[in-house]
């Protein structure tokens, strides 16, 4: 059965791209059958991907599908993907604010949203607000899980640390952290990070 694993915000640069790739291309290293879905009409990581394929010579049929998509329209998208049952993941890098339609219905098709947040004020503020638009779609898809990544961390904090800033939200706080290191930043298409292996093992412990 497909899983649907949709990042979501109310805001930009929170590493929502960043850990939707990550998750992907180690997805895909495991030997899962997925593909990834952005809705960012800039479709970043689509440019990236040729890049990538043409500095490294890599046959694009052997590694996973990125494809564009629109808000107000991924969720009819989602539907017929899980429909084919070709796919053991479906990750969705989203760019729309929690408030809009679009991004209530994609909830809706989630079995999992994830919500990066770091530390800082702002981030905080709106991880929390992100938190209070998204619960109500479990009204309707109880079985939504709603996850916060906590995301360049220092890599000196305590995993207790950041549990205890993050406990008053009403969602999973992962226990493991995305440290704010460069390799984590500077991230492929392609190649897996193996360093997040352990994010990647604690997401899918939730959705089994």
């Amino acid at each position: 059965m497909t899983k649907v694993i949709s990042f979501i915000s109310r805001k930009g640069g929170t590493g929502k791209t960043t850990n939707a790739i990550h998750l992907a291309t180690m997805l895909h290293n495991l030997g899962y059958r997925i593909t990834l879905i952005e809705t960012d009409t800039n479709y970043t990581l689509n440019t990236l991907r040729k890049m990538e394929l043409f500095k490294s010579g890599a046959k694009e049929g052997k590694l996973f599908d990125i494809l564009g998509s629109e808000d107000h329209s991924i969720a009819g998208e989602l539907q017929e993907l899980k429909s084919s049952g070709a796919l053991d993941y479906i990750i969705v890098d989203s760019a729309g604010k929690t408030t809009d339609e679009g991004i209530k219905k994609l909830c809706i098709e989630s079995d999992a949203v994830l919500v990066p947040t770091s530390l800082t004020q702002n981030d905080l503020l709106v991880t929390y607000q992100t938190v209070t638009d998204l619960n109500p779609a479990k009204d309707i898809n109880p079985e939504l899980k709603i996850m916060i990544l906590p995301n360049r961390i220092h890599g000196s904090t305590h995993t207790k640390t950041v549990k205890n800033v993050l406990e008053d939200l009403d969602a999973i706080v992962l226990d493991t952290f995305v440290p704010q290191k460069n390799l984590y930043v500077n991230f492929s298409t392609i190649l897996a990070e193996k360093k997040y292996l352990n994010v990647t093992k604690e997401i899918l412990s939730h959705l089994s």
